[in-house]
């Protein structure tokens, strides 16, 4: 019959093995790698993912993060060799390449981050105080992201980190910078939109003047077109009377009574202060405008008497 110390003596022994064995195995994660460090000094770095073994009680095992980490850099003000002062926003990414080296230069993440935060600011400075405005937010942005990564990626490499990739979020102008070149950038558009203005006031004023002098010549043209067809018309009128009284002056006399009789006695309240025996009513007397000494009266007594105060005012019936 065994003893119950010889049982507990077998159980303890089971216990120390057991610890001791854990002791001796760590495992590694797919997303870090494991430095083991004895009394403080790194003996070994574990990169494969898995079981691995140290030596129990007397190594640690440091976990290091192998996954591409973010470095978030506050805004810094930065000079362009243009004396144009800029703030920029920058963020890096990295990632640890070598555990060793990074554990004895560094030693933890957070000061890893304050380390490249320093040198991300240098290179910035470097690089942006070689290149002008323009170039800065416009023309070289890609170029100049490319050499701050590769001046940060070699000094980092020191630490036994690999910067991966660094980025401008934002190069501008400070506040106070920003609201003089918008003020002085509308100024400048106030003033070329107050010459073009201008400039179509004055073509606007070439149109009208041109419209307005060709419109002139065209209603001269037009107006003395008109008088000389008008005096042309009144040439062939006088040419065609001249011919008529040439060929029958009585009945031309005839002709032009009975006009001015048309034109003169109208159906409105006209009232004629004439004597009976009148030259103008030679034909109510006598149907041959013979006058009283038998001659006929001339072309010229038949004409259209022009309307007067005396003629056409109404007067009260003799």
């Amino acid at each position: 019959m065994k003893s119950p110390v010889t049982g507990i003596i077998a159980l303890v022994l089971l216990l120390l093995v057991a610890i001791v064995a854990y002791s001796s195995v760590f495992a590694v994660q797919q997303t870090e790698q494991a430095l083991v460090v004895r009394f403080g000094r790194p003996v070994a770095s574990v990169t494969d993912p898995g079981l691995h073994f140290k030596a129990p009680f007397i190594d640690t095992v440091i976990p290091v993060d192998r996954r591409i980490l973010d470095l978030e850099n506050p805004s810094q003000e930065v000079i362009a060799s243009d004396q144009k002062r800029l703030v920029v926003d920058a963020f890096a990414r990295y990632r640890i390449k070598n555990a060793l080296r990074f554990y004895q230069s560094v030693g933890t993440v957070q000061a890893a981050n304050l380390q490249l935060t320093t040198l991300l600011n240098a290179a910035l400075r470097r690089v942006l105080g070689e290149v002008t405005f323009i170039e800065v937010v416009r023309d070289e942005r890609e170029a100049l992201m490319q050499r701050i990564r590769d001046q940060l990626d070699h000094e980092a490499d020191g630490y036994g980190i690999q910067v991966v990739d660094v980025r401008i979020r934002r190069a501008d102008l400070p506040e106070q910078n920003s609201q003089a070149v918008y003020q002085r950038m509308q100024t400048e558009r106030q003033r070329e939109a107050a010459e073009f203005r201008a400039q179509g006031g004055q073509k606007a004023q070439e149109i009208r003047a041109n419209a307005d002098r060709e419109a002139t010549v065209i209603e001269a043209e037009a107006r003395s077109q008109a008088e000389r067809t008008r005096g042309e018309g009144d040439a062939e009128r006088n040419r065609l009377f001249a011919e008529a009284y040439s060929k029958d002056p009585d009945f031309f006399a005839f002709y032009r009574s009975m006009g001015a009789y048309e034109a003169g006695l109208k159906s409105s309240d006209t009232r004629f202060l004439l004597r009976p025996d009148s030259d103008f009513f030679r034909y109510f007397n006598n149907p041959s405008g013979k006058t009283a000494e038998g001659s006929a009266a001339p072309a010229t007594s038949g004409a259209t008497p022009a309307p007067s105060a005396a003629a056409t005012s109404p007067s009260p019936k003799p």
